[in-house]
């Protein structure tokens, strides 16, 4: 049986610019590193990241490593839900305060790659056979983040992300389908709105004055087989029992009517956190009406229904998942290892969100690095989605490039 003879953490920094961190496990001469991303839009009861006394930096995350879990695991075998479970009894908290998530999911991720090396298996593979998902490996839809908006731009546009899902037989097709209409948006943005900025996850982020303004641009730019997916990250535009946005407040209702209209008239296939994640009767209601409408992206006949996704709601948390999926709050989940520390605990919520009838969408974070390991767990776990951002980052592209190659190798 193979042994965890090294362990040690150091700095980087992500696409941001901010420091996190990036964990290396070894057995003998056999050697993994995994680096782990950081939000902006954060929910509420997301596990804790740590950072050091200045709100930014990560040497206390780093010391938790090396002094205190690199120690602990030296030795034992590489076998990655014994080690999660010791790193779940060494930190001892709920939200991983104790030793941070962001060393705890280092740790956790490293000695995942690093089995699927020692048992020359693909990542994805070893990550299907372990998870105990019980579906065949998949390779999900393309959830390519375009437009930039809310707090990933300075709320230039009102919505957080505007997503394009393409068609296609292959990765390779929507991939390509998607580069062509990425290309596509950039010329009309720059012809109708000159140079713009760029958001944090590389979308476009041209100012716009309307809540339709942004769906408009897309859909009028889209070839048959393609919808829009849409990231609100409501809680971020939530106070005081209003939703606010572009100067207008709205009541939950008056906003559950705003999405009616505009599934009706736009190809919307996804909305993502409509509301915020203490406004559970609106999610349930949005849950049960949605069902109703007249949503076009179902009349193009690409979707069998449109998903209210839960991601500040639900926080890839299994107790969060399970109160979510009782009352009906949502038909799917984003799936953000940081947001609870462990792979271990990931897959948990992977299966209670399946056993539900729930769509799973993996999803990276606006503060990225170039580990591809989202890439391989939304294979694993047969996922309907994979949230990575555009490829105009080179740390958004090479998630996708990764998927290419898992592509290759499941034809062999």
């Amino acid at each position: 049986m193979n042994k965890i003879t090294s362990c040690k953490a150091k700095e980087i920094k992500d696409s941001r610019g901010n420091p996190t961190i990036e964990v290396e496990i070894g057995s003998e001469d056999v050697f993994m590193s995994a680096s782990v991303p950081s939000g902006a839009s954060a929910g509420s009861r997301e596990a804790l990241e740590k950072r050091d006394e200045d709100g930014k930096g990560v040497q206390t995350a780093i010391k938790n490593v090396n002094e205190i879990i690199g120690p602990a695991i030296m030795g034992l075998d590489v076998e990655p839900l014994n080690i999660d479970e010791l790193l779940l009894e060494l930190d001892g908290t709920e939200n991983k305060s104790n030793l941070g998530a962001n060393a705890i999911l280092g740790v956790s991720i490293a000695t995942t790659k690093l089995k699927a090396k020692l048992e020359n298996k693909p990542l994805w593979q070893y990550i299907n056979e372990i998870s105990g998902v019980r579906v065949e490996p998949s390779q999900p839809n393309l959830f390519m983040n375009v437009l930039n908006g809310g707090v990933h731009a300075k709320f230039r546009l009102p919505f957080q992300e505007y997503i394009v899902i393409s068609g296609g037989e292959t990765v390779k097709e929507s991939y390509g389908k998607s580069l062509v209409f990425l290309k596509k948006l950039g010329e009309a943005i720059k012809e109708k709105y000159g140079k713009v900025e760029m958001g944090d996850e590389g979308g476009f982020s041209p100012e716009m004055k309307t809540i339709e303004e942004p769906f408009e641009l897309l859909s009028n730019l889209m070839d048959s087989d393609m919808v829009i997916a849409n990231d609100v990250a409501a809680s971020e535009l939530y106070k005081d029992g209003v939703y606010s946005v572009l100067g207008e407040e709205y009541s939950s209702g008056q906003f559950l009517n705003i999405y009616k209209n505009l599934v009706e008239n736009f190809p919307i296939g996804s909305i993502e956190d409509p509301f915020d994640e203490s406004d559970l009767p609106s999610f349930e209601n949005i849950t049960r009406e949605v069902k109703n409408w007249d949503a076009k992206a179902l009349r193009k006949g690409i979707m069998e229904d449109v998903l209210i996704v839960g991601d500040d709601l639900t926080t890839t948390n299994t107790e969060s998942i399970l109160d979510s999926t009782r009352n009906k709050r949502a038909n799917a989940v984003i799936i953000k290892p940081n947001q609870i520390g462990t792979l271990s605990e990931v897959y948990k919520a992977v299966k209670l969100a399946r056993g539900a009838g729930w769509k799973i969408i993996c999803s990276h974070r606006s503060g990225e690095t170039m580990d591809t390991f989202i890439a391989d767990l939304a294979v694993g776990v047969g996922a309907y989605g994979l949230k990575a951002g555009s490829p105009s980052q080179e740390v958004r592209r090479v998630k996708y490039e990764r998927l290419l190659e898992i592509e290759k190798e499941m034809e062999k």
